[in-house]
């Protein structure tokens, strides 16, 4: 999986999903493995609001992922928008 930018909680949720979906994991496979109910992890990949970050680093880490924090780059949004 390359690297990707998430700007907002929708794109990050986005990232989650397609990371689950190439691990060949389900939303409940994804839930049993860190705990969760299935549809604590469909928020999460929905980008709903009030997500516990102990929640999102728990399915950063059983889908092999780190969360990167860097300067904003200064693409234009056309740009960004092809990442996705």
């Amino acid at each position: 999986m390359p690297n990707q930018i998430a700007r907002n909680e929708k794109q990050l949720g986005s990232i989650l999903r397609r990371a689950r979906k190439q691990a060949g994991l389900t939303q409940g496979a994804l839930g049993d493995y860190i705990h969760l109910r299935q549809a604590t992890v469909s928020r999460l990949e929905a980008g709903e609001p009030g997500i516990q970050l102990r929640t999102l680093m728990a399915a950063l880490s059983a889908l092999d992922l780190e969360l990167v924090v860097r300067p904003r780059s200064k693409a234009a949004p056309a740009d960004i928008e092809d990442l996705f």
